[in-house]
Protein backbone atom coordinates (compact mmCIF):
# COMPACT_ATOMS: atom_id res chain seq x y z
CA UNK A 1 0.00 0.00 0.00
CA UNK A 2 3.20 2.27 0.96
CA UNK A 3 4.38 1.59 -2.96
CA UNK A 4 0.89 2.04 -4.37
CA UNK A 5 0.61 5.58 -2.63
CA UNK A 6 4.23 7.05 -3.35
CA UNK A 7 3.29 5.88 -7.02
CA UNK A 8 0.44 7.84 -6.95
CA UNK A 9 2.58 10.80 -5.34
CA UNK A 10 5.15 10.60 -7.91
CA UNK A 11 2.09 10.43 -10.84
CA UNK A 12 0.05 13.44 -9.18
CA UNK A 13 3.04 15.68 -8.57
CA UNK A 14 4.45 14.68 -12.52
CA UNK A 15 0.67 16.46 -13.17
CA UNK A 16 1.74 19.29 -11.46
CA UNK A 17 5.07 20.11 -12.85
CA UNK A 18 4.11 19.43 -16.57
CA UNK A 19 0.76 21.42 -16.39
CA UNK A 20 3.20 24.12 -14.38
CA UNK A 21 5.51 23.99 -17.61
CA UNK A 22 2.58 24.14 -19.66
CA UNK A 23 0.88 27.14 -18.50
CA UNK A 24 3.99 28.79 -17.81
CA UNK A 25 4.77 29.06 -20.98
CA UNK A 26 1.39 30.19 -22.28
CA UNK A 27 1.04 32.50 -19.98
CA UNK A 28 4.33 34.06 -19.50
CA UNK A 29 5.04 33.86 -16.28
CA UNK A 30 5.99 31.20 -13.45
CA UNK A 31 3.09 28.96 -12.35
CA UNK A 32 4.41 28.02 -9.04
CA UNK A 33 4.98 30.34 -6.46
CA UNK A 34 8.71 31.23 -6.38
CA UNK A 35 10.36 30.70 -2.77
CA UNK A 36 8.38 27.09 -2.79
CA UNK A 37 10.07 26.84 -6.66
CA UNK A 38 13.23 27.22 -4.99
CA UNK A 39 12.79 25.01 -2.24
CA UNK A 40 11.13 22.14 -4.45
CA UNK A 41 13.92 22.55 -6.50
CA UNK A 42 16.72 22.91 -4.28
CA UNK A 43 15.25 19.23 -2.44
CA UNK A 44 14.68 17.50 -5.35
CA UNK A 45 18.30 18.60 -6.39
CA UNK A 46 20.18 17.43 -3.05
CA UNK A 47 17.85 13.98 -2.50
CA UNK A 48 18.16 13.16 -6.57
CA UNK A 49 22.30 13.07 -6.25
CA UNK A 50 22.19 11.42 -2.88
CA UNK A 51 19.61 8.75 -4.18
CA UNK A 52 21.95 8.41 -7.24
CA UNK A 53 24.94 7.81 -5.47
CA UNK A 54 23.66 5.61 -2.44
CA UNK A 55 20.97 3.18 -3.52
CA UNK A 56 19.00 3.14 -6.50
CA UNK A 57 15.22 2.66 -6.18
CA UNK A 58 11.72 3.91 -7.15
CA UNK A 59 11.95 7.05 -5.70
CA UNK A 60 15.01 8.12 -6.78
CA UNK A 61 13.91 8.16 -10.14
CA UNK A 62 10.63 9.70 -9.66
CA UNK A 63 12.87 12.85 -7.96
CA UNK A 64 15.10 12.70 -10.65
CA UNK A 65 12.43 12.85 -13.02
CA UNK A 66 10.65 15.93 -10.46
CA UNK A 67 14.13 17.65 -10.71
CA UNK A 68 14.48 18.03 -14.52
CA UNK A 69 10.52 19.17 -14.41
CA UNK A 70 11.38 21.92 -12.43
CA UNK A 71 14.43 22.84 -13.69
CA UNK A 72 12.13 23.82 -16.99
CA UNK A 73 9.74 25.72 -14.27
CA UNK A 74 13.07 27.47 -13.17
CA UNK A 75 13.62 28.66 -16.98
CA UNK A 76 10.20 30.13 -16.73
CA UNK A 77 10.88 32.36 -13.53
CA UNK A 78 14.29 33.16 -14.63
CA UNK A 79 12.28 34.40 -18.41
CA UNK A 80 9.20 35.46 -17.26
CA UNK A 81 9.44 36.42 -13.74
CA UNK A 82 10.41 40.16 -13.80
CA UNK A 83 7.56 41.51 -14.90
CA UNK A 84 5.57 40.02 -11.87
CA UNK A 85 7.66 42.57 -9.44
CA UNK A 86 7.14 45.97 -9.66
CA UNK A 87 9.00 48.20 -11.85
CA UNK A 88 11.26 49.90 -9.69
CA UNK A 89 12.91 46.41 -8.67
CA UNK A 90 15.76 46.68 -11.18
CA UNK A 91 16.76 43.80 -13.08
CA UNK A 92 20.12 43.77 -11.01
CA UNK A 93 18.06 43.29 -7.80
CA UNK A 94 15.99 40.74 -9.21
CA UNK A 95 18.73 38.35 -10.42
CA UNK A 96 20.77 38.97 -7.22
CA UNK A 97 17.26 38.50 -5.05
CA UNK A 98 16.34 35.24 -7.03
CA UNK A 99 20.01 33.75 -6.59
CA UNK A 100 19.92 34.24 -3.04
CA UNK A 101 16.83 33.08 -2.69
CA UNK A 102 17.90 29.80 -4.41
CA UNK A 103 21.10 29.27 -2.24
CA UNK A 104 19.48 29.98 0.90
CA UNK A 105 17.21 26.80 -0.24
CA UNK A 106 20.45 24.75 -0.52
CA UNK A 107 21.10 25.74 2.53
CA UNK A 108 17.79 24.79 4.34
CA UNK A 109 18.04 20.98 2.87
CA UNK A 110 21.65 21.33 4.49
CA UNK A 111 19.93 22.13 7.76
CA UNK A 112 17.27 19.53 7.79
CA UNK A 113 19.69 16.80 6.56
CA UNK A 114 22.58 17.60 9.31
CA UNK A 115 19.89 17.90 11.85
CA UNK A 116 17.36 14.78 11.16
CA UNK A 117 19.51 12.74 8.70
CA UNK A 118 18.59 12.00 5.36
CA UNK A 119 15.81 10.34 5.71
CA UNK A 120 13.70 11.79 8.24
CA UNK A 121 14.84 15.56 7.31
CA UNK A 122 14.19 14.90 3.55
CA UNK A 123 10.22 13.84 4.94
CA UNK A 124 10.63 16.70 7.24
CA UNK A 125 11.86 19.25 4.87
CA UNK A 126 9.09 18.16 1.71
CA UNK A 127 6.10 18.32 4.25
CA UNK A 128 6.84 21.85 5.74
CA UNK A 129 8.13 23.54 2.70
CA UNK A 130 4.89 21.39 0.99
CA UNK A 131 2.80 23.29 3.60
CA UNK A 132 4.69 26.74 2.43
CA UNK A 133 3.72 26.17 -1.25
CA UNK A 134 0.07 25.74 -0.27
CA UNK A 135 -0.15 29.31 1.12
CA UNK A 136 1.73 30.92 -1.57
CA UNK A 137 -0.65 29.16 -3.74
CA UNK A 138 -3.42 31.18 -2.20
CA UNK A 139 -1.20 33.97 -1.95
CA UNK A 140 -0.36 33.99 -5.73
CA UNK A 141 -3.82 33.75 -6.39
CA UNK A 142 -4.84 36.82 -4.39
CA UNK A 143 -1.40 38.83 -6.07
CA UNK A 144 -2.61 38.27 -9.33
CA UNK A 145 -6.24 39.06 -8.82
CA UNK A 146 -7.54 35.73 -10.71
CA UNK A 147 -6.07 32.11 -12.47
CA UNK A 148 -3.54 33.35 -14.65
CA UNK A 149 -0.45 31.42 -14.35
CA UNK A 150 -2.74 28.55 -12.38
CA UNK A 151 -4.86 25.59 -13.12
CA UNK A 152 -7.80 23.55 -11.89
CA UNK A 153 -5.26 20.61 -12.94
CA UNK A 154 -2.65 22.18 -10.68
CA UNK A 155 -4.31 22.21 -7.55
CA UNK A 156 -5.98 19.42 -8.00
CA UNK A 157 -2.83 17.63 -8.66
CA UNK A 158 -1.19 19.21 -5.67
CA UNK A 159 -3.96 17.92 -3.48
CA UNK A 160 -3.60 14.36 -4.24
CA UNK A 161 0.28 14.81 -4.60
CA UNK A 162 0.31 15.60 -0.61
CA UNK A 163 -2.33 13.57 0.18
CA UNK A 164 -1.36 9.95 -0.42
CA UNK A 165 2.14 10.60 1.26
CA UNK A 166 0.37 11.87 3.76
CA UNK A 167 -1.60 8.90 4.20
CA UNK A 168 1.45 6.30 3.63
CA UNK A 169 3.87 8.29 6.67
CA UNK A 170 1.39 9.87 8.68
CA UNK A 171 -0.99 6.87 9.10
CA UNK A 172 -0.49 3.47 7.76
CA UNK A 173 3.38 4.49 9.08
CA UNK A 174 2.23 6.67 12.25
CA UNK A 175 3.59 10.03 12.12
CA UNK A 176 1.71 12.61 14.18
CA UNK A 177 4.58 15.53 13.07
CA UNK A 178 3.71 14.30 9.06
CA UNK A 179 -0.23 13.78 9.54
CA UNK A 180 -0.72 16.92 10.94
CA UNK A 181 1.45 19.14 8.74
CA UNK A 182 -0.43 17.04 5.96
CA UNK A 183 -3.43 17.96 6.86
CA UNK A 184 -3.41 21.46 7.31
CA UNK A 185 -1.71 20.81 3.60
CA UNK A 186 -4.60 19.79 2.70
CA UNK A 187 -7.38 22.27 4.32
CA UNK A 188 -4.82 25.01 2.18
CA UNK A 189 -5.09 23.05 -0.54
CA UNK A 190 -8.91 22.30 -0.82
CA UNK A 191 -9.29 26.09 -0.01
CA UNK A 192 -7.27 27.55 -2.81
CA UNK A 193 -9.22 24.92 -5.07
CA UNK A 194 -12.40 26.92 -4.32
CA UNK A 195 -10.88 29.87 -5.10
CA UNK A 196 -9.68 28.46 -8.26
CA UNK A 197 -13.58 26.92 -8.98
CA UNK A 198 -15.33 29.88 -7.76
CA UNK A 199 -13.24 32.15 -9.98
CA UNK A 200 -13.50 30.02 -12.88
CA UNK A 201 -17.66 30.05 -12.39
CA UNK A 202 -17.49 33.35 -12.18
CA UNK A 203 -16.29 34.12 -15.86
CA UNK A 204 -17.95 31.73 -17.50
CA UNK A 205 -21.21 33.11 -16.03
CA UNK A 206 -21.86 36.12 -17.55
CA UNK A 207 -20.74 34.40 -20.86
CA UNK A 208 -23.39 31.77 -20.28
CA UNK A 209 -26.28 34.46 -19.27
CA UNK A 210 -25.25 36.71 -22.56
CA UNK A 211 -25.39 33.67 -24.90
CA UNK A 212 -28.80 32.32 -23.74
CA UNK A 213 -30.81 35.75 -23.70
CA UNK A 214 -33.22 36.22 -26.76
CA UNK A 215 -34.77 39.60 -28.69
CA UNK A 216 -37.66 40.57 -27.37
Amino acid sequence: MVMLLAALSGLAWTVVYVDCIRVGFRDRTYAMPVAALALNFAWEAVHAVHGLVTTMSMQTVIIVVWAAADAVIVVTFVRFGRREFPEFVPRAVFAVGAGSLFAVAYAVQGLFVAAFGWDAGGDYAAFLQNLLMSGLFIAMFLARGGTRGQTVTIAVAKWLGTLAPTVAFGVIRPDGFILGIGLLCSLLDLAYLGLMLQALRGVERPLLGAGSAVPG
